[in-house]
């Protein structure tokens, strides 16, 4: 369990759509392999957590199996909170391997920028790789092929949808299946903030001079590769760069690396301290603005303004040999110079893309 700040109870962690999905997945296999669907039923996670999970929904035919569960969120309800996650299994044709269909109330994507091809079903690629775990496991446990056609289904998952992003990002028809870890953290702004600045005391503390904050896991990664930094000073930034940079102010390191995605840095170039999406939103008539600075012609800056994700954006720039992101990296640097007047740090940001590949950098740490 996430820690509260101090006088609360803990945060109860919840489980991903990803994680459901997963489930349900394995016990239907089972169920298909040897007539009986295991209740609970336990996975594992990217991470070597292994959950169990109580079957809401269990059904075996002729020619198919289908598991059910009720995704719970733990401390963090949000959208899906509560969802029912179906999972129908069928055996298809030798040497298809594991197969992904949109069932209803799960989304279709139609616009690029997203990590799932246009006309695959919304089904993220860490929940897809969870799933062929499970299901080639099971497999060779039973010597069988494993070929397999997996669809998914969230009743009422179509309404659940318009709360969400996913219409404007072109996912069409349903909720996206979620999650790279398959644990929701519980969102607590005052404890996570609580735990950045325990992490730079202590980083401060231990000696450590040249710490990182990143947004999110690859950043995170990739940062750490490259500077061969410690665990100690790798602070858990995520959002919160405001409440990062603003402590470090009053409690300065000589060094420090801020690393993110291009969209979560694009938000901080513009002068945002709180990344979330909930919070602040990438602005496109920004970025369209920025393709022009960096000498875009007129219609890249329409295509920059029109695009469905700020990777999209990424990518344009990338094939026209625009360097938009490390453009975006100084703006975003100018911004933490602001925060942080008045102290010395040797700074740094780098943004990277999807695969934590780096695209762009200013400054130096």
């Amino acid at each position: 369990m996430a820690a509260g700040p101090a006088g609360e109870a803990p945060l109860r962690r919840g489980w991903t759509t990803g994680a459901c999905a997963t489930a349900a997945a394995k016990a239907a296999y089972s169920a298909l392999l040897t007539g009986k669907f295991p209740d609970p039923v336990a996975i594992i996670l990217p991470k070597g957590e292994r959950p169990s999970f109580s079957l809401a929904i269990e059904t075996l035919g002729e020619d198919f199996a289908r598991a059910g569960i009720v995704k719970d969120a733990g401390d963090d309800p949000d959208v899906t909170h509560g969802a029912l996650v179906i999972v129908t299994l069928r055996r298809c044709e030798a040497g298809a391997g594991v197969i992904f269909r949109a069932g209803g109330g799960v989304g279709t994507v139609t616009k690029p920028g997203l990590p799932v091809e246009v006309g695959e079903p919304a089904i993220n690629p860490a929940p897809r790789r969870m799933m062929i775990a499970e299901i080639e496991s099971l497999a060779r446990v039973h010597g069988e092929p494993g070929d397999i056609e997996i669809e998914i289904s969230v009743p009422g998952g179509e309404g659940l949808a318009q709360k969400t992003w996913n219409p404007r990002l072109g996912i069409l028809g349903g909720i996206s299946i979620l999650g790279t870890t398959g644990v929701v953290i519980p969102y607590s702004c005052s404890a996570w903030i609580h735990s950045i600045h325990r992490g730079i005391d202590v980083a401060r503390a231990t000696g450590l001079e040249h710490l990182a904050g990143c947004t999110g896991s690859t950043s995170e990664s990739a940062v750490q590769a490259m500077y061969g930094l410690s665990d100690g000073a790798m602070l858990d930034m995520g959002d919160f760069a405001g409440g990062m940079l603003k402590y470090l102010k009053l409690n300065p390191v000589p060094r420090l690396t801020i690393g993110g995605g291009f969209g979560k840095l694009a938000k901080l170039a513009q002068g945002h301290l709180d990344l979330h999406s909930g919070r602040s939103q990438v602005d496109f008539d920004w970025l369209a603005r920025q393709m022009e600075t960096v000498a875009a012609p007129s219609e890249i800056c329409q295509k920059a303004k029109e695009a469905n994700t700020a990777n999209e954006v990424l990518e344009i720039a990338r094939t026209e040999n625009l360097p938009l992101a490390d453009h975006v990296a100084s703006l975003a640097l100018e911004t933490t110079v602001k925060v942080l007047e008045g102290v010395t740090i040797q700074l740094e940001v780098l943004i990277f893309d999807r695969k934590g590949v780096l695209s762009g950098r200013s400054g130096q740490a």
